[in-house]
C-alpha cells in the first residue's frame, strides 16, 4: 500500500519531529525549481549543481527556524538567491558555454542563424550579469520562472512595489546594456 503524498507543511513537521525522510522528500519535491533559479543565476550546470545542494544544507540546517509564514518553495527560493548573490559577489563568477559551436544541429537550421541566436543569448545573459543583484533576482524570478510580484517580494524580503520598480528598472537597464552590443 502506497502512503498518501504529504503536503509541504506535513513534511516540514515531520523533519522537525526527526524523519529525515521527510526532508529526503521536500528536496526531491523542489529540486528542479531551485536549480533553475540557480542556474539562471551561474549559467553552469556544475555550478547550479552546487548551489542548489548548498542551498538545500542551508534550509536543512535552518528548518526549525522557518516559520510558515510563507510558503515552503518561498522560503527555498530565498534561500537560493541568496545563495547565488552571495557566490556571484564573492567570486563574480560568470561563465560562458565552452564551444558552444559544438552543440549546433546544421540540420535543424542554418549553422550562421544559430551561431547569431547563441551570440544574442550570450550578450543577454552577460547583460543580466551586469545588472544589480535585487533587480538581476527580481528579473530572473519574474521572466525565467513567472512568479507572481507578491511571492518574489516575499522571497527577496522587499515590498511588491520596490519588486515592480526593480523589474522595471531591470528592463530598462537591460535595454541600455543591449543597445550596446553590436
Amino acid at each position: 500500500m502506497v502512503a498518501p503524498e504529504r503536503d509541504d507543511a506535513a513534511l516540514v513537521a515531520a523533519c522537525r519531529a526527526g524523519d529525515n525522510g521527510a526532508f529526503d522528500e521536500i528536496v526531491e519535491r523542489h529540486r528542479r525549481a531551485v536549480y533553475q533559479v540557480c542556474f539562471r543565476f551561474v549559467n553552469s550546470h556544475e555550478d547550479a549543481s552546487d548551489l542548489s545542494q548548498e542551498t538545500f544544507v542551508r534550509a536543512w540546517k535552518g528548518l526549525q527556524n522557518f516559520k510558515s509564514e510563507a510558503a515552503l518553495s518561498t522560503w527555498l527560493y530565498r534561500i537560493a538567491v541568496n545563495v547565488c548573490l552571495n557566490r556571484v559577489s564573492l567570486k563574480k563568477l560568470y561563465t560562458e558555454p565552452l564551444e558552444a559551436d559544438k552543440f549546433i544541429d546544421p540540420r535543424a537550421e542554418e549553422p550562421g542563424a544559430a551561431l547569431i541566436r547563441g551570440e544574442r543569448a550570450a550578450a543577454v545573459r552577460r547583460a543580466i550579469a551586469g545588472l544589480p543583484e535585487k533587480q538581476r533576482a527580481t528579473l530572473i524570478l519574474r521572466t525565467y520562472h513567472e512568479l507572481p510580484h507578491q511571492e518574489i517580494a516575499a522571497i527577496l524580503g522587499s515590498s511588491v512595489g520596490a519588486v515592480k520598480a526593480n523589474f522595471f528598472h531591470a528592463l530598462a537597464n537591460l535595454k541600455k546594456l543591449l543597445g550596446r552590443e553590436p
